[in-house]
């Protein structure tokens, strides 16, 4: 039985980029976030990992619907099960905790990176259908 491990990420995009984090010692490209602390609501430790990470203030927007779940990239033998939300920052991100990345790709960056299964699979999708990234539905 493969292990699960439940996540909170951002997707924060700006004009038609979409921010992804490396952590380091991997080479995926992920959404921002992490695990809920016991007693965290999802809200709550998404901006808290935000925070912590990026070193600035999160303003949530909507959830994004969908199930997003997938073989974790850095954990073998697991799987990541995510609930995605959409976010703006309340300043500019700076590299910060566990991260040793940061970059802003629109999709036709994403073909040339290493991303997280998580990422590559149905978030594209989901964030394409919401209209949040249109240049991903031609990519």
């Amino acid at each position: 039985m493969t292990k699960v491990i439940r996540v909170v990420c951002a997707a924060i995009i700006e004009q038609e980029r979409l921010l992804v984090v490396r952590k380091r010692g991997t080479t995926a490209f992920m959404l921002p976030g992490g695990k809920p602390e016991v007693g965290e609501s999802p809200e709550q430790a998404l901006r808290r990992e935000i925070d912590e990470e990026l070193g600035c203030p999160l303003t949530l927007g909507a959830e994004l619907a969908g199930d997003f779940s997938a073989p974790a990239a850095n954990e073998p033998g697991y799987t990541v099960q995510a609930r995605i939300w959409t976010g703006q920052l309340e300043a500019t991100p700076a590299i910060a905790a566990e991260i040793a990345e940061l970059r802003w790709i629109t999709a036709a960056d994403a073909a040339g990176l290493c991303l997280a299964p998580l990422l590559s699979g149905k978030t594209w999708t989901a964030l394409a259908c919401a209209g949040l990234m249109p240049q991903l539905a031609v990519a």
